[in-house]
């Protein structure tokens, strides 16, 4: 009679003290799906699938590691899972079409000066180039770039994530950052010929 009270109990504090620890890094872990998926639909499958099973696996979680590796190297391991599933052996990246809302500008903060259109139009046109110039980028060398520029993770963390060494995510960072400053040349240079 006592073992059956308590097994809820056991079960509520599981469940509050994963989503103590987990729910915090939501953002990079959809971060990392996006990226992964290219889209949006695709990314929240892969996260859903994700987190169930970090949340069945938590016991397994000892608390030495970082849990943000943990729940990351969860998330990329259930992409390349569900890859295998739900898409050929080649992948397809689908760029989200984001509409009107993400070219509208942030609010400015009190006293200051509004920047102008132009300059707006600008940054959002080479916020775009970059977006579509890193999804360009192969997936072993797209993850690696945001891992470290995005999710600001040390190399042995996106090493623990990726699952290989050091050396080879330096080397792939290296890469992913010359391949996207060649491509991003190679197009500023391209919509200057076109005077775009």
């Amino acid at each position: 009679m006592n073992e059956p009270q308590g097994r809820p109990a056991v079960q509520d504090d599981r469940r509050r003290r994963f989503e103590l620890l987990a729910l915090p890094h939501l953002d990079a872990a959809y971060n990392l799906a996006r990226w992964l998926a290219g889209n949006s639909a695709d990314a929240e499958d892969v996260l859903q699938d994700a987190y169930l099973r970090a949340f069945r696996y938590f016991d397994a979680f000892r608390g030495g590691s970082d849990i943000r590796v943990w729940l990351l190297s969860i998330v990329r391991n259930t992409f390349l899972s569900w890859v295998k599933e739900n898409r050929s052996n080649r992948l397809v990246f689908i760029p989200d079409d984001r509409g009107a809302d993400a070219t509208e500008p942030a609010e400015t903060m009190w006293g200051e000066t509004p920047r102008d259109p132009e300059a707006l139009m600008l940054q959002s046109a080479d916020a775009g180039m970059l977006n579509r110039l890193v999804e360009d980028l192969p997936t072993e060398y797209r993850e690696v770039l945001l891992l470290r520029e995005v999710e600001e993770m040390s190399y042995r963390d996106i090493s623990a994530v990726v699952g290989v060494p050091i050396g080879t995510v330096m080397s792939r960072l290296a890469r992913s950052r010359a391949m996207l400053r060649h491509r991003w040349h190679t197009q500023s240079a391209k919509e200057a010929s076109h005077g775009v």
